[in-house]
């Protein structure tokens, strides 16, 4: 232990005492050591640092910050240097607002395009998503303080997030599922990780030996903090002995009490708490030494790197007629409110204040377009409007160029929620089609952070997908729209046509126990390539203003080399994406995997020879059987593409193998030998984890504990619980018929879905557990009971809080 002396200078109480947050985004001090406090941040795309009340949802503004664009946006860049270029700058304002740790970012995979966290999320592809993160958190921590890498793991529905059981096999779960949290430790050498707040197979993820010691710890090497999400503990003293340093946020000492007497019952050896407050301290002093060096923030020059990221992100989906660029001279009709109140971030825990705004209709003036007019055209959050609807035709009727600025509202993609479909709301389509009718010649602008269904895209000419683009999106989009700067972004998750399309749609969101993870590793495009389905477009699609052409291919053991040249008129930059897929039916696999990529700037007419190396996770797949990583020695097909769909060169290379057994029954398995894992029976996924499905119901027979959640108060024998849940659901319906769907969804995220242990955990110590046992009773049919219960243990609290505190105490003394 590097801190060994001043541990055995701490008390029990003292060493406990580190392990929970002192408040909302605090850590423990004990002054009399010279331990200070830590200040964690979210800030996965900006610093969120709330100077007033503190809150896990975004209600309460933060001190401003540079608001960069979203991981879903950047992930579109492909660029791994630009990645480290946000994170440093992301690293130099947490330092200028002494954050320690800043929490992000968030590399977990897009299972399912309805998941309301997505845009926080790079990709449905771990290499990508792996290397994309890691390059942030080497940027972050370039200054001293930490990244937090989250949410580890399995974290891939908001719906009951805080105590859904999630049933994956132990291949899937390591090929995509941990692979890009390995990168990130491995090449990202971040100092923090956050868990999770589901379960994974049965165990809650800050409580399993497997994942936090086995791999993580020992498998990686990991050897900094394991800090909660917030509230989401579950059993202290289980996350304790599986490495979990830092409960987050404070519970009022109420779990460092079960820790010393976990300890004095000889449940938990001392020096497993050591261990654990060494790593806490080492992470404090290290952060301590960064935050002594702060700097005054140019937040000009920052918003100038927010641009540049997002106009490396933008995505040019379609041009048809070549549209685009917009021709000088042309005048356009800018139609949309999303045209003057841009959607340039999520909703929840990462929304950031903004240094500064960039608005769409103030930038035309420096971008060359002729804008003669603006419309909204419809009212945001869905309701129909005829008039402004028609208002938007004339004017769209006097333009050469229609701009349709369309997308998903901020109540529509939201941290605690996912959504309820892929549709752009019926409004803005109608909007559409009656534009379209007036002037065909429309280029949409779409802004949302996950991908959508696109039914209407033969009503436009052009699509610019800018995503979430940040607080300097507006200038980016007209950067591209104008030719200034050519489109480089390519899709960083596959768009299929339909919803159903999707391989996990029989299998999300989990409703109740349990979400089961039946389609495998075929998720994204490797479902959609391995079951020939067609996608609207694919994954690392993307247009230019210029063409590239590839050439001469060369593979050996070790790399692929090629050519790439620019054949058209302009500058441009391309992503060249290398793909392996193994020739061998012996184990199924995806048809291909992306096992690298680069970014290339070439002038018009230049060629430039690329290569691209294979690394450790070129070849490798996870035997069950051996319960390691291992290489199936066989031919293997060595493909360079500009998209997954669209491969511009082959070859094939032969591996040695290591000579591991085969580790599944082909018999058994025929759905996912097929590759169309979309539909897979029960048994057969039982016959892939190894052991019968858990129930995935509620049994409702049963009274409700701390990990039922306060929407099960619907099944409770206490009437008085039923009749709460009837106000909380009423509440809800009145606030979105209102139009206060922000409101409404505050409800579904801080209170329908949360477990009654969060009731303690979230608090602050204002509701602890025994407390909390007198609400389940009451819940649970004994009113009176519970009732006094209740007020019992808040007398006690208040009493033991007076006699803490000094002054109270000296009054009484007196």
């Amino acid at each position: 232990m590097k801190y060994k002396d001043l541990i055995e200078k701490m008390t029990l109480e003292e060493k406990a005492s580190l392990m929970s947050g002192k408040d909302f985004w605090t850590t423990q001090n004990i002054d009399r050591l010279g331990i200070r406090s830590m200040f964690l941040a979210d800030g996965p795309h900006g610093i969120r640092k709330q100077a007033a009340a503190a809150d896990h949802l975004g209600l309460n503004a933060s001190i401003p910050a540079t608001c960069f664009p979203p991981a879903a946006t950047v992930a579109n860049s492909w660029n791994v240097e630009l990645g480290e270029t946000i994170g440093d700058y992301l690293g130099k304002e947490a330092v200028a607002q002494q954050v320690d740790v800043l929490l992000g970012p968030g590399i977990n995979m897009k299972r399912n395009p309805l998941c309301g966290r997505n845009f926080e999320y790079f990709s449905e592809d771990p290499y990508l998503a792996g290397k994309m993160g890691a390059s942030y958190i080497r940027g972050i921590q370039s200054h001293g303080i930490s990244a937090c890498v989250k949410h580890f793991a399995v974290n891939n529905q908001e719906e009951r997030r805080m105590s859904i059981d999630t049933i994956v096999d132990e291949r899937t779960l390591r090929e995509l599922y941990l692979t890009a949290f390995e990168i990130a430790v491995k090449e990202g050498k971040t100092k923090t990780v956050m868990s999770s707040y589901n379960q994974l197979n049965g165990s809650y993820t800050n409580e399993s030996i497997h994942l936090m010691k086995e791999i993580l710890r020992d498998e990686w090497g990991f050897d900094g903090v394991v800090v909660t999400d917030w509230g989401g503990s579950n059993d202290r003293v289980a996350g304790l002995l599986a490495g979990n340093e830092l409960e987050m946020p404070t519970t009022a000492g109420e779990t460092n009490e079960e820790i010393i007497q976990a300890i004095r019952n000889g449940i938990i050896k001392e020096e497993v708490l050591d261990e654990c407050v060494d790593r806490l301290l080492d992470l404090n002093f290290t952060t301590e030494a960064a935050l002594n060096k702060s700097q005054e923030i140019d937040f000009k020059k920052h918003h100038k790197v927010a641009q540049r990221a997002a106009e490396e992100s933008i995505v040019l989906l379609k041009n048809e007629g070549k549209i685009l660029p917009l021709q000088k001279g042309k005048t356009v009709a800018v139609i949309g409110d999303f045209a003057k109140e841009a959607r340039y971030q999520g909703a929840g825990s990462s929304i950031v204040n903004p240094t500064i705004l960039d608005n769409i209709l103030d930038c035309f003036g420096q971008s060359g377009i002729v804008n003669i007019g603006y419309e909204p055209g419809f009212e945001r959050y869905g309701k129909k409007n005829i008039k402004k609807l028609n208002k938007a035709c004339t004017l769209a009727k006097e333009a050469d160029v229609v701009l349709f600025y369309m997308g998903l509202d901020e109540a529509t993609e939201a941290e605690g929620l996912d959504r309820e479909d892929m549709e752009i709301p019926e409004n803005q389509i109608d909007v559409l089609n009656a534009l379209y009718k007036v002037n065909p010649n429309i280029v949409a602008i779409l802004s949302c952070g996950s991908a959508v269904e696109m039914p209407w895209i033969d009503k436009v000419k052009g699509l610019v997908h800018g995503y979430l683009a940040g607080q300097a999106g507006a200038r980016a989009i007209l950067s591209v729209l104008s030719g200034e700067v050519n489109p480089s972004g390519k899709l960083a998750e596959s768009y299929p046509i339909q919803y159903e399309d999707t391989p996990s749609y029989y299998h999300f969101p989990g409703k109740e126990v349990s979400i089961e993870y039946r389609e495998s590793i075929y998720i994204g495009y490797r479902y959609y390539d391995s079951a020939n389905k067609e996608v609207r477009f694919p994954f690392g699609y993307g247009l230019s203003y210029t063409t590239f052409k590839y050439s001469n291919i060369q593979v050996d053991k070790d790399s692929v080399t090629f050519e790439l040249r620019n054949t058209g008129g302009v500058a441009g930059m391309e992503i060249a994406q290398l793909y392996v897929g193994c020739k061998s039916e012996a184990i199924f696999r995806a048809k291909k995997e992306l096992k690298g990529f680069t970014k290339i700037f070439l002038n018009a007419g230049e060629t430039k020879k690329v290569t691209l190396y294979f690394d450790d996770k070129t070849f490798r797949y996870f035997n069950v059987k051996t319960n390691k990583w291992e290489v199936e020695e066989a031919e293997y097909e060595i493909s360079i593409g500009a998209s997954s769909a669209d491969i511009r060169l082959t070859d094939t290379l032969f591996v040695q193998g290591t000579g591991a057994p085969i580790p599944y029954d082909k018999d058994q398995l025929s759905t996912y030998y097929s590759g169309r894992a979309n539909q897979v029976g029960a048994k057969e996924f039982e016959h892939l984890i190894g052991y019968k499905l858990p129930v995935s119901k509620w049994d409702r027979s049963q009274p409700l504990g701390y990990n039922d959640t306060i929407a099960q108060c619907q099944y409770a024998k206490g009437g008085i619980a039923r009749f709460a849940y009837s106000v909380m659901i009423f509440a809800h319906w009145f606030l979105r018929k209102i139009g206060k769907r922000s409101t409404a969804n505050i409800i579904m995220m801080s209170v329908y879905h949360m477990p009654f242990r969060g009731v303690a955990r979230m608090t602050g110590g204002v509701v602890n557990m025994p407390m909390l046992d007198g609400i389940l009773t009451i819940v649970n049919g004994q009113f009176f009971k519970g009732l006094n219960q209740v007020l019992r243990e808040r007398r006690k609290m208040t009493r033991v809080a007076k006699e803490k505190n000094p002054l109270a105490k000296a009054i009484k003394e007196s």
